[in-house]
């Protein structure tokens, strides 16, 4: 897939519990969200998930929020649709993804 010129890639990270399926892979969670610059509208996103379908589903979940201004929407959908042990590491990495956005904005 091609991206437009306007569009940053930003990546959030969380720490994930060791009961989780995905610490037997990975150390840390990650959601990357490609936004568009100066809306921060989410075009795409992708994640360390253990299965595909995973990555998929929380994907479906963020396109088209806009990172900046929905998060309270964001974290409830997450909290009313995503039941997975990493539920919390997904909002926590969210609000990373959020707050390095917000960085690049003040810049």
């Amino acid at each position: 897939m091609s991206y437009e010129k306007n569009t940053v890639y930003i990546l959030g990270t969380s720490k994930i519990s060791k009961n989780d399926p995905i610490a037997a892979l990975y150390d840390i969670l990650f959601i990357g969200v490609i936004l568009e610059r100066d809306t921060g509208k989410i075009i795409d996103s992708t994640c360390n998930m253990v299965r595909d379908v995973t990555s998929d589903f929380i994907k479906s979940i963020l396109v088209g929020y806009h990172l900046k201004d929905d998060i309270e929407e964001i974290v409830y959908e997450i909290q009313d649709r995503f039941y997975g042990m990493a539920q919390k590491a997904v909002i926590a990495a969210v609000k990373d993804a959020r707050n390095k956005y917000m960085m690049i904005k003040e810049q």
